[in-house]
């Protein structure tokens, strides 16, 4: 028994190891998981792991994936997003600070709605931050705000978290779609009161846009292109999100229809082509052929782990620490806050979750909830140096005078905000659960 969770410390050990001399996420869970796993015990993993495979191939649920992707892509191949940032920008633009909570609740909307990280992230700083800068903006707070009102899709519904989430933890997917609207919305709140505050105490770092410029365009003109750009897909959210927490209709069926929704949407804004479908079908593939990848090869570890005794040394260590169910949480959030300094969010979730929720649940941690704080937690992922791959989207796109280091000290308070949201959702537990209790899930 020693010697079995002595190879479990070594093959934790292998894996970071691994990655701190940069060899790929997906190559290192592999590469240790088969090595520690057959010096452990031997052929016995070979013939177990076909039909872990197996059953992650012919799952239905993954169905969703792909077609969500879909649904993203196209909607952002649309170009729709250009618009409805432009006219939020001029909305929102009389307030201090208001240019960037109008960035805010356009990453609420391309959550919602695309759901990809990296296409928000890169349509923001390739359309405002030149602009920000231009207009008096902080360098720091511009390239800040950008990146995290990028990563709200990762929280905001339909999020592919919440769908790998709902496989690990064998929850419903329409109860954590529907229990990810409250902690979404406080994030974005959070951003919002704390843009406003600062808009507030420091002017000059987010002036307001000019009063000539805001004339140019009358307010009636705006705000019908404002609903002509955000009613479709707006619908289409509702419709996707409404059939699957209503009962309706499952995932990859909602799903589907978002999929044929966002078609449309690009054909009657006149956007539509040969070669947008084409684009959006290879996005659609590779994206999906990523997360598939990681997926499979994250089984290899996960057997071998457990295989290895590794779930009982974890529990040992959780049975080693005082203050019961509530200093348990904490230590797995500060584990995954960890780890996403380092690994994607896909790594975590089959790495970090299977490992502590068996305890937690043993505990009496409601597993919704607990699905809510990881979910919050792992947004940091995406911001923290020097992994974080907001940062790097960023940087892609960022005009020459912003280098890295405004990147890292914008990010800086937005990972604090983070927190502020996580430890509200901590002591506020009803933020998650409200919603799926008022629906009856």
């Amino acid at each position: 028994m020693f010697e079995m969770q002595t190879y479990a410390l070594m093959m934790l050990g292998g894996f970071f190891l691994m990655l701190m001399i940069g060899i790929p996420v997906a190559v290192s869970i592999a590469t240790v998981g088969f090595v520690f796993g057959w010096l452990g015990f031997g052929d016995v993993l070979f013939n177990l792991l076909p039909a872990r495979l197996y059953g992650i191939v012919s799952g239905y649920q993954w169905m969703a994936i792909p077609l969500f992707v879909f649904m993203g892509v196209m909607l952002e191949k649309s170009r729709l997003a250009d618009d409805l940032l432009d006219v939020m920008g001029h909305i929102a633009g009389g307030v201090k600070g208001g240019m960037a909570v109008g960035i805010v609740l356009f990453g609420v909307l391309m959550g919602a709605t695309t759901g990809i990280v990296g296409a928000t992230i890169i349509t923001l700083g390739l359309l405002t931050l030149p602009t920000l800068i231009r207009r008096g903006y902080d360098k720091s707070v511009a390239c800040g705000v950008i990146c995290a009102s990028g990563t709200l899709g990762q929280i905001i519904p339909p999020s592919l978290i919440l769908i790998l989430l709902s496989d690990i933890m064998q929850l419903s997917v329409g109860t954590l779609f529907a229990a990810a609207v409250g902690p979404g919305m406080l994030l974005a709140a959070v951003y919002i009161v704390y843009l406003l505050v600062m808009g507030w105490l420091r002017p000059a770092s987010m002036p307001p846009i000019p009063l000539a410029e805001r004339d140019a365009v009358s307010r009636r003109e705006l705000w019908a292109r404002f609903f002509k750009v955000l009613v479709p897909p707006v619908m289409l959210v509702v419709a996707v999100l409404g059939s699957i927490v209503g009962g309706i209709a499952a995932p990859t069926e909602a799903a589907s229809m978002g999929a044929v929704g966002a078609v449309l949407i690009t054909v009657f804004s006149g956007r539509f082509s040969w070669a947008t479908l084409k684009a959006t079908a290879l996005d659609t593939s590779k994206i999906t052929a990523i997360m598939m990848f990681i997926l499979m090869l994250a089984q290899v570890f996960a057997l071998s782990f457990r295989g290895l005794q590794g779930e009982a040394l974890i529990e040992g260590l959780f049975e080693a620490l005082p203050g019961g169910a509530n200093l348990a949480v904490w230590f797995m959030m500060l584990i995954i806050f960890v780890l996403g300094f380092f690994i994607e969010w896909i790594e975590i979730s089959y790495i970090a979750v299977p490992l502590f929720l068996p305890i937690l649940i043993n505990l009496g941690v409601d597993p919704v909830w607990l699905a809510m704080l990881v979910t919050l937690n792992l947004q940091s992922s995406f911001l923290t140096p020097p992994f974080g791959w907001a940062l790097f989207y960023l940087k892609g796109v960022a005009p020459p005078e912003v280098n890295i280091k405004d990147i890292y000290l914008g990010v800086l308070p937005f990972i604090g905000l983070q927190f502020t949201a996580l430890v509200l959702l901590f002591f506020y537990p009803q933020i998650a659960l409200w919603l799926p209790k008022a629906i009856g899930w």
